[in-house]
């Protein structure tokens, strides 16, 4: 039988192009009784051709059955299920099959949003992996403000999307514009959304508190409706493709004026969507000028914690510690944290800043609070009855007695003491006060000659000091030694026990 294109082909042969039957016949490869069928064939009379069998036939009820009632079924379970019943096709071909019959959803038709100039921003945030800081691993992600009218968009990386970050970037973006839209569209993050109940929600306190002082609408959108700030879903997709793919990571404040640079160059040269003939940059400048003015002064989105440390010269924040000044040991401590910097308040008194370090188990230590914490403990030398120099070299009493009239300060000699206790040990000191005193020169300078040459004498190597700055309380840390003759008697039998069976 022939087929619909060479019918149609003959027709216009004969009747158009008035060839003769076996012209035709000869040109087309056609048999004559063919050709007269064709030309006498009347117009959408052919025959339909018989459907063809398939293997899929005889499930065709089954597997429309059970799409119906599972529309999302994967091919593979369906091909498992008829291969129990006698398919023996393959799943290529079940694939096909089931394409056609799969249900259908209806696509959701969405209105174009249209914002009149400092109307509206869109705000969400953009992950892009983690980082490695030292032994840290941090997340790494983009705060995003879009514009709605303009596009004009602001970008900035922080380590975590937490709330302070939230705030953070938001005052420096309003900062960037040089102004603050009417109304923000954001997600429905803890950072905004507290609870939420149908229409009904109650905000964070804090974002409230940004919202009050720059003058905005807060506008979470409706929840799983993403589509009503795809401005911003936009703005992410082109700082991936057109930022992210060609900057790697080296440092956030080196990352950061990247992405600022590009905000204000590739991104405000790009073509305005609502006319190409026009650039971003050229709309905002416009724009600019309908946002709200910004307030006096920004607001505060530092971290607050107390903190307290009851024995050391640290406290723990953000899985690092940072020192505080010995006068403050004990005391409750307000902790303030912004993004590069820690400050530690007692009452109104700041006590101790450093900057903020993003590793993590770093000790960050101001050198001026152990060295006030060190003096405070050399001080106590001379004083205290129970200090390591009395304890650990009984000698060291009728020295300090003797060498008070020509020594101009007792504690200083302490102080000096106590280090070539460290150094030298407590026997060869407390041997060296006691020839000092038997020479008449109960001085300094006799005690170091003696240790020295007591060392050379025995052939040891000239002592190490050993620095105790991260852990200045050590320094007056000293264990009493005990006669060790006490520990020969253990290994004597003891009385009555002779001979006695195992």
């Amino acid at each position: 039988m022939l087929d619909a294109a060479t019918v149609a082909e003959i027709r216009r042969l004969y009747y158009a192009e008035h060839w003769k039957v076996g012209t035709i016949c000869s040109q087309l490869g056609v048999h004559a009784e063919a050709v007269r069928r064709a030309l006498h064939r009347e117009p959408g009379k052919m025959a339909p051709c018989p459907p063809r069998r398939c293997i899929t036939d005889p499930f065709l009820p089954l597997l429309t059955e059970t799409l119906q009632r599972y529309p999302r079924l994967r091919a593979t379970v369906l091909y498992r299920m008829l291969q129990e019943r006698g398919y023996k096709g393959s799943v290529h071909q079940l694939r096909r099959v089931v394409r056609t019959l799969r249900p259908r959803h209806q696509k959701e038709a969405f209105l174009r949003l249209e914002s009149l100039p400092g109307e509206a921003a869109q705000v969400d945030w953009a992950d892009f992996g983690r980082v490695s800081i030292g032994r840290a691993r941090r997340p790494l992600s983009a705060f995003v403000m879009t514009l709605s009218y303009s596009r004009a968009v602001y970008v900035e990386f922080f380590f975590g999307q937490t709330l302070a970050n939230f705030l953070r970037g938001h005052v420096r973006a309003f900062e960037h514009f040089g102004g603050v839209a009417r109304a923000l569209l954001t997600d429905n993050l803890r950072s905004v959304v507290l609870e939420r109940r149908g229409e009904q929600m109650r905000l964070h306190p804090r974002y409230l508190e940004l919202a009050g002082h720059y003058c905005f609408q807060a506008k979470p959108c409706h929840v799983a409706r993403g589509n009503e700030k795809g401005r911003v879903e936009r703005s992410i997709r082109y700082l991936r493709e057109s930022f992210f793919a060609v900057h790697s990571f080296t440092t956030l404040s080196a990352l950061n004026e990247k992405v600022w640079h590009w905000c204000g160059g590739v991104a405000a040269r790009r073509p305005w969507p609502d006319d190409p003939k026009l650039t971003v940059a050229e709309v905002f400048a416009d724009e600019q000028r309908r946002l709200l003015p910004l307030p006096k002064h920004p607001l505060d989105t530092s971290e607050r914690a107390l903190v307290r440390s009851d024995k050391t010269l640290w406290v723990r924040f953000d899985k690092n510690d940072y020192s505080i000044p010995p006068q403050a040991v004990g005391l409750d401590l307000i902790l303030e944290a912004s993004d590069t910097e820690i400050r530690l308040i007692q009452e109104r008194d700041e006590v101790a800043r450093h900057r903020r370090c993003y590793d993590q188990g770093q000790r960050i230590t101001d050198a001026a609070h152990t060295k006030a914490l060190l003096d405070q403990k050399r001080a106590a030398l001379g004083s205290a009855a129970g200090s390591p120099l009395r304890l650990a070299v009984p000698e060291a009493e009728r020295f300090l007695d003797a060498a008070f009239a020509d020594h101009r300060g007792t504690t200083l000699l302490i102080t000096h003491l106590s280090r070539l206790l460290e150094l030298y040990g407590a026997e060869p000191l407390n041997a060296a006060l006691t020839e000092a005193l038997e020479r008449g020169t109960p001085n300094l300078a006799s005690v170091e000659f003696l240790l020295e040459q007591h060392r050379r004498a025995k052939n040891r190597r000239p002592p190490l000091p050993v620095d105790l700055t991260e852990r200045p309380e050590l320094a007056a840390l000293h264990v009493q030694p005990h006669n060790l003759s006490a520990y020969d008697q253990l290994s004597l039998t003891a009385p009555g026990q002779e001979g006695c069976d195992e």
